[in-house]
């Protein structure tokens, strides 16, 4: 391929990818890691049809799956290859449907198979055992020491009742605090609201960390938390406090509990919350609703939950289960 003509290629590809990611920031409200991640699986995309003499914008099907084998080869995982191929189709879909292609290459082009690992959980019990170590406050402790406990137990009751993404548990805004709050409204992926019930064992724990809040602002002659719009203010460079943070003091809590660090995560927790409302007799639909997943099929993979309870309904309650 001449040199001018590989520029032009790689012009033309650079183009049609940033038509596409703006689309997914503009229309889908796709966040700084999303768009790096499509923008990454593209651009890998594009330096594989220029090796072949081939861009975005002519390539068709037997181009699209000879990349797919390539990924293959290189021994990529089957989840990475499953998700480079869905950033393929949806940027052949928006070329179609803007007019900038004519066709849709990647159209009739199958996944790899793969299975699907079920969610790595915790019993009702774990679950309880967590909540009590997190409760577990000395009262003659500093007050700075007090506060971090209190945050803590916020942050874990909060997580348990409602299920919420990490991301949006510690960018709650300090409105979902109010008194008489039974609902917060959470900002989700792709910018999208939705409500999500609180329990009385979350406010009370919002409560005594307000507090203890308020306490450490008088206590510093300041008003740097009250002021602060975060209902988990930080002083990093993002106004709250950051997911890393919170997972590491989560699994020193863990351990403080008798569990093993490596098998607690606040997605794990996430889990724990749909996993223990299906298995109590929620509606998929309504969990679907809760965790703020766009598509049903997300939430199908604790469909083992709703397994188990039918065998359990059947075993217990059928007049011949136990003939």
């Amino acid at each position: 391929m001449a040199r001018g003509t590989a520029r032009t290629v790689r012009q033309s590809d650079e183009r049609l990818m940033t038509l596409f990611l703006d689309m997914l920031a503009a229309e889908r409200g796709a966040q700084k890691n999303t768009l790096t991640s499509y923008g990454r699986d593209i651009a890998d995309f594009s330096t594989h049809l220029a090796r072949a003499r081939r861009s975005i914008a002519n390539a068709g099907t037997e181009d699209l799956r000879a990349y797919l084998a390539a990924l293959s080869r290189r021994g990529l995982r089957a989840a990475t290859v499953a998700r480079r191929l869905s950033a393929i189709r949806q940027l052949y879909r928006f070329l179609y449907a803007e007019g900038l292609r004519k066709d849709d290459p990647a159209a009739v082009l199958e996944g790899p198979k793969r299975s699907r690992p079920l969610p790595k959980t915790l019993s009702i019990t774990e679950v309880d055992r967590l909540l009590r170590a997190a409760a577990t406050c000395d009262p003659s402790a500093p007050s700075r020491e007090r506060l971090r406990t209190a945050r803590l137990c916020c942050l874990l009751e909060t997580l348990y009742a409602t299920g919420l993404r990490v991301s949006e548990l510690v960018a709650l805004p300090m409105s979902a605090a109010r008194r008489d709050a039974r609902v917060i409204v959470v900002r989700g992926k792709g910018n999208k609201e939705r409500m999500v019930p609180l329990n009385n064992a979350a406010k009370n724990a919002m409560a005594d960390y307000l507090a203890l809040l308020a306490e450490a602002d008088r206590a510093a002659h300041s008003s740097a938390y009250a002021k602060s719009k975060w209902l988990f203010p930080s002083f990093g460079e993002s106004g709250h406090l950051t997911r890393q943070h919170f997972a590491r003091d989560l699994k020193a809590l863990a351990v403080s509990a008798g569990l093993r660090a490596a098998q607690v995560s606040p997605h794990v927790l996430r889990h724990a919350f749909a996993s223990h409302l299906l298995h109590n007799g929620a509606d998929l639909r309504v969990v679907q609703t809760l965790l703020g997943h766009a598509d049903i099929s997300t939430t199908q993979i604790y469909t083992h939950v709703l397994e188990e309870r039918l065998k359990s309904l059947v075993r217990d309650l059928h007049p011949l289960a136990e003939t």
